[in-house]
Parts: C-alpha cells; structure tokens; sequence
C-alpha cells in the first residue's frame, strides 16, 4: 500500500483463505477456511516495520498479525500460532528463549528448473565442487554479495553471531542470536528474505530448500530452546548446584512425545524428507543425547547458566512461526504433563520403533490427521487446513513423472 495509506492508518484486509494457499498457488475448499471467504485485517506489528536497504526505491515492509475483524488472532495465522504459545509459557511464569541456525546454499542462476543447481563460477573461473567446508578462502567471490548481506542485516538491525561455509557445495549457516522467540521467528524470516533479494541484485539464487543437491548434506532450522522465569531471568533447565532440573527432563519428554506428530510441521514440503532419508546431521527420530549430533534432540556442551535443547528436526524450507511454536508447545505439554523421557542415547546406536518418526510427506501427514495432541495445541480449524493445503502440494508432485522414473522404469520390461 501506499506510504501515505499505511501512516494514516488505513485498514488492509485480506481474504481468510490467503492464510491456506498453498505452494502452487492454489486453496484448499472453502470449507478450511469459512464458507464465506471473509477478510481478515492485517495489523502492522509497530516493532517489525523496516525500511528495505537493498531497494533502489524507497520501499518497506511491515510484518503483520492476521487478526479476524472481532479483534483476536486468526486460527490460521502461524505467528497467531506462537504468539499464543508464548503467553501460555508466562501464564506459568516463564519465557522461552530461542536461536535459530539457518542453512542454505547460493547457487548460479537456474533457468531451467530440470538441470541441476550448480554453484557460482569463483574467482579463479572454475565452480566449487565441495572442498571447501569451514574454510577460510574465499575463491569462490561472493564477497561482495556478503558485504551486502551484512551490511542489509545492520540496516535492518539484525543481529548475526557466526556465518560459515557449511559441508555442501557453495552452503552456508548463519547463527542468530538467542532471544524471543516471537522476535527470532521474525528476524529469521526477514532473513531469508533478505537473502533472496540480495542475491538476485548480484546475479545470485539463493535457495532454502531441504535437499537441493544429490549426495550432498540439506540444510536445516535447528532451533535452540531454553527456559528462564520471567521475574529473575534464571535459566530454569538448570538447578542452584548447576545439575537438570526435572522441568528439562520433563520438556525433551514432552518434544519426545510431540515430534512425530509434528513432522509435517517441521519438515512440510516433499524434500523435506530427501533430506531426512540421509541421517548423518538430518536425524529423523525422537531419541536424546548429550552433544550427539546423531539425535534428534541434541543437548549442546554448555556451562549450566546455558543450558538448553536442540531440535534437529525442521529443515530451512519451514515455516520458522509454526517450527518455533509446534516445538516449544510440545516442550510445553511436557512440562505440564510431568513427562519424561527416555535414557540419553550416545555413540552409536539404533533408533527403536517407538522414536522413529514419519519418513515421507504423505507418512507425516497422517501422523498429524491422527493426532489429537496436534488438535489439542493448534485447534481444529488450523490442523484441518494445513492438512488441506499440503495434501494439494502432495497430489500435485503426484501428478509429474520424474527423470528418474524415465531414466530408470522406461527400459523396463
């Protein structure tokens, strides 16, 4: 909307049914999302409003609750979602606190979508082929692009902890700074965001998906949690002698109990599991350990004060509002219903049955059809439109014949 619109207060509104689009652009029926398809209002958060560094024209972005026009949240809305995942923590008298660590790759541009990515041609004429994992070199040349990237984070106020180059062909994490959680699902969105625009002003694609490159490692959102009391700030995983509290056991029973059911939450597209279908680094289980990065649930070497639970399983394709909310709300049933977990796991090991999660989209999604924890946390109308727009996505990968079916079955007899 105009600058002016939107400084005097003009009400935007959008169709309740935006909320369910799903990737090809298309809706679910109705039904999902009210028969009517009434609007909702979209309300500017007064803290998330920026002025976009990389536009050559004076634009900005305001990041927006969806609220129905009686006033509350929209069931639909995944920030909604957090939100009130957040003020249930401080009706306890608690407040999470989360990081993100968000991978992705920077790839030449890909014009035809049935060729392979490939990763810019560097400094010294040739591609990167994968040798370059943690290293400090930079023939590769994307200094610039990150000069501008860095920059565009200060200018948006971003704060960034580490960036590195990760163990893919041209990949790269960022570390975000520990906060609220509300705040690190905004500031990681703006920063994908921020990634792929800037990429594009340097002949650059930037892709977030789980497993863009066979025989290479995905990217994941591993999402960091801890818990303080609101009034002290006190880290509450940790007693006074600096040993588990029964409210850590208690949250990893609860992300134990909750992760299978949420796996199309943490991991929504197709390629989600392509990513998962390989372990090392991507675990697809339930199991707990101390720095074991064999676990879907990793707790990191740290000093008590910084005490707190990974949760390896979202991959950078999804949503950081629902992934944040889907695993502090099961950390939350947990806690509220004295769970607790299994024996930490280490070394090597085999995942038992009843720590397995879904390995396939269609798999997750009846998971998360089944689940009456799901309905319970989210409520009816979200899980039931969720469900509706990722089973379009699902049907709609059904409907192409792949390479590999040609390459592979055409010969066959």
């Amino acid at each position: 909307m105009t600058a002016e619109g939107f400084l005097e207060g003009r009400r935007l509104q959008m169709a309740r049914g935006v909320l369910l689009q799903c990737i090809m652009g298309g809706y679910p029926p109705a039904r999902f999302y009210g028969s009517d398809d009434g609007d909702l209002a979209l309300n500017a958060d007064p803290q998330q409003i920026h002025r976009l560094p990389w536009s050559s024209q004076p634009r900005a972005l305001a990041i927006c609750d969806a609220d129905e026009l009686s006033g509350e949240s929209s069931r639909l809305s995944t920030r909604g979602q957090l939100k009130e995942v957040i003020a249930r923590y401080a009706a306890r008298g608690l407040a999470p606190v989360v990081a993100t660590e968000l991978e992705f790759f920077i790839f030449a541009p890909n014009t035809d979508p049935t060729q392979p990515f490939q990763p810019p041609i560097g400094l010294d004429g040739r591609r990167e082929d994968g040798h370059s994992a943690f290293s400090v070199s930079s023939n590769n040349g994307l200094r610039p692009f990150f000069s501008e990237v860095y920059a565009c984070m200060a200018a948006l106020g971003l704060p960034r902890d580490t960036f590195m180059h990760e163990m893919g062909v041209s990949q790269f994490e960022i570390n975000l700074l520990h906060g609220d959680p509300l705040l690190l699902a905004d500031q990681t969105f703006l920063f994908k965001h921020l990634l792929k625009e800037v990429a594009l002003k340097h002949g650059l694609t930037v892709v977030c998906m789980a497993k863009p490159l066979a025989h290479t490692p995905g990217s994941s959102m591993h999402i960091h949690q801890s818990l303080v009391e609101s009034a002290s700030g006190r880290n509450v995983f940790s007693d006074e002698a600096g040993e588990p509290t029964a409210m850590f056991r208690h949250f990893i029973g609860g992300l134990q109990a909750g992760l299978a059911d949420f796996t199309a939450l943490f991991a929504p597209n197709v390629n989600s599991y392509q990513r998962l279908c390989h372990p090392y680094a991507s675990p697809n289980n339930a199991c707990w350990s101390h720095d074991n990065r064999a676990a879907g649930l990793r707790i990191p070497a740290s000093s008590p004060v910084a005490r707190r639970v990974e949760n390896r399983l979202p991959g950078a394709d999804a949503n950081p509002y629902l992934a944040i909310a889907a695993s502090l709300a099961a950390g939350l049933h947990g806690i509220e219903n004295k769970l607790e977990p299994t024996p930490a796991i280490q070394g090597e090991f085999a995942v038992p049955d009843s720590l397995s999660l879904p390995c396939t989209l269609h798999a997750a999604l009846e998971r998360l059809k089944r689940s009456q924890l799901a309905k319970e946390l989210f409520g009816n109308e979200f899980v039931e439109g969720y469900l509706a727009s990722k089973t379009m996505e699902l049907t709609s990968f059904f409907d192409e014949i792949t390479p590999w079916e040609r390459r592979v079955l055409a010969a066959q007899a």
